[in-house]
């Protein structure tokens, strides 16, 4: 890079869209769309991208980076022949959805998109592409294998964007990338798009893009601020009776529920059905088919708790999910970023969850310094706590209740044999009946016995310290959880084409791996895996990319 430009998001004059000079029908789309007053990521990056500048934006997901880069890109289009923007994301549902969303956008333009990724037909994509389309929006996987094979005729796109470049990072697309950017002009504006920004990322930009901007709405932060933040200390086995309380306890309308396995999405999601909870799992072996009609579900509100796997979660971008839930800490921050920014997107706000027993309670120190987020402990509601407050919720719901007609038939007929208030009391017994609380009345680990429990922890790790054994210990000195069978380790799965399982992983040249020591986040040296969470490699589920 020649010469870098920092731009930190401070205070955003009040301003509308009409004020970025956009062209007439394209402000017809964004008031149709509802938007109002550019988010930050908006405001700093729009005038920017029309500049011509390469940038890369740092943001909360949820936070409007879609319009950011596809709004000023749309604008600049001349309408000539040939593919004019290429939009490349890390899962065939968040090209899905940025395809549709460029194309609300667009549509008044006369622009078309195609939405290229694996597992579909070649000759419908192509065919779609040669018939006029400004927009392509691509997985890596099938953009690289289509420029392999020289299927993509004249294919120079003026503006190019990689939107959640962290997330292919994290899934192993770097090497993709860089051979894509190889096929692709000089001559271009790049726009690269994170929520957090590794070094491998910051190796990248300085490779593939010129002079650029930087745009960052972080204020030094990795997290968004309308999510607010708990965690809750248990015991291991209390983990379902712990995510049921506190769903019951919460006021949630959708949620997403993150595990380390398929296996345990599986388990999970049958354990809050049969707890009253429309629950459905979502995870890398199962049919896109599948997947799809789960996320739409979601997105209808037919499917209010979604149980998923990391990778299979990546795509999915609802507005509404009010909170999420870490059923076991992820092992990485940049896992936490993307776990919790599932919800709090669009200005709303959201809630994110954390269990974790004692013995992972430097994992949470060792993600809270690294994310710089604010994390508050709380515990587990009991059973009386539950039941006075459903006592408030329920007073609260008796005086809102609409009064029907047959009420009154149903009164008349009671006052033949029971007294008023003996009726009453029988008419509130029955409400309070069907309000039961599942599970042992208290759940988690008391303050008192915490306190104790996190000193001795503390102690022996400076006791080993002081032995000095440090090359030998563990990574927070503790051995991983297990659950139900499960070894918890992370998903190696990747959400792409025509996925497969068993034991069969993308191969990577020897050539292009960093050294042990020198490896990003994404990229774990096995001393930094809990001994514990080690799987035969014939248990793998890794499929091809997208």
């Amino acid at each position: 890079m020649q010469e870098e430009t920092q731009i930190q998001a401070t205070e955003v004059k009040q301003m509308t869209f009409e004020d970025f000079g956009f062209k007439k029908d394209l402000l017809k789309a964004i008031d149709y769309a509802g938007f109002k007053i550019p988010s930050p990521i908006q405001a700093e990056a729009i005038p920017l991208v029309m500049q011509g500048r390469d940038i890369v934006g740092q943001a909360h997901t949820g936070t409007g980076k879609t319009a950011a880069f596809g709004l000023p890109a749309l604008n600049s289009m001349d309408m000539k022949s040939g593919v004019e923007v290429l939009v490349i994301t890390p899962t065939r549902e968040l090209a899905t959805q940025v395809s549709d969303e460029l194309f609300k956008y667009g549509r008044n333009l006369g622009i078309n998109t195609v939405t290229i990724f694996g597992g579909s037909s070649y000759n419908r994509q192509l065919d779609l592409i040669k018939r006029g389309a400004q927009v392509v929006v691509a997985t890596p996987g099938r953009l690289l294998d289509l420029l392999k094979r020289n299927m993509l005729n004249n294919f120079a796109p003026k503006i190019v964007v990689l939107d959640e470049a962290d997330e292919m990072l994290d899934m192993g697309f770097l090497d993709d990338i860089n051979e894509i950017f190889t096929y692709l002009p000089t001559s271009r504006q790049t726009l690269l798009f994170s929520a957090t920004m590794p070094a491998p990322i910051k190796i990248l930009a300085e490779r593939i893009l010129h002079n650029p901007a930087f745009v960052s709405i972080t204020k030094g932060e990795t997290t968004n601020k309308d999510i607010t933040q708990e965690y809750y200390v248990i015991e291991e086995s209390e983990r379902d009776a712990a995510i049921i309380r506190l769903m019951e306890s919460e006021d949630m309308d959708k949620a997403i529920v993150f595990c380390r396995t398929k296996r345990e999405v599986d388990r999970l999601a049958n354990v809050l059905s049969a707890a009253g909870f429309i629950a459905n799992g979502l995870h890398g072996d199962m049919e896109q088919r599948q997947r799809e009609t789960v996320i739409k579900a979601v997105k209808a509100g037919s499917v209010q708790v979604l149980v998923a796997t990391d990778v299979a979660a990546r795509g999915i971008h609802v507005n509404d999910i009010t909170h999420v839930f870490n059923y076991h800490i992820p092992f990485d921050p940049e896992s936490y970023v993307h776990r919790i920014g599932r919800t709090g997107r669009a200005g709303k706000v959201g809630k994110a969850i954390t269990l974790l027993t004692p013995l992972e309670f430097k994992e949470l120190q060792r993600i809270k310094a690294k994310v710089g987020t604010t994390m508050a402990h709380a515990y587990v509601p009991s059973k009386s706590d539950m039941k006075t407050s459903s006592i408030a919720t329920l007073v609260a719901s008796i005086e809102e209740q609409k009064i029907y007609d047959e009420a009154h038939v149903i009164l008349d007929q009671l006052k033949q044999d029971i007294d008023e208030e003996t009726m009453l009391f029988k008419m509130i017994s029955m409400l309070l009946e069907k309000q039961t609380i599942q599970g042992p009345n208290n759940i988690g680990i008391p303050a008192d016995r915490l306190e104790g429990i996190l000193a001795r922890i503390n102690n022996r790790g400076e006791s080993r310290g002081a032995g000095n054994r440090g090359g030998g210990n563990r990574r927070g000195g503790f051995r991983g959880n297990r659950s139900g069978g499960d070894r918890n380790r992370s998903d190696r799965d990747r959400n792409g084409g025509g996925e497969r399982s068993g034991g069969e992983r993308a191969p990577r040249p020897s050539s292009d791996r960093a050294p042990r020591g020198d490896r990003p986040s994404g990229d774990r040296p096995r001393g930094d895996r809990p001994s514990g969470d080690r799987r035969p490699s014939g248990d793998r589920n890794r499929g091809p990319r997208a």
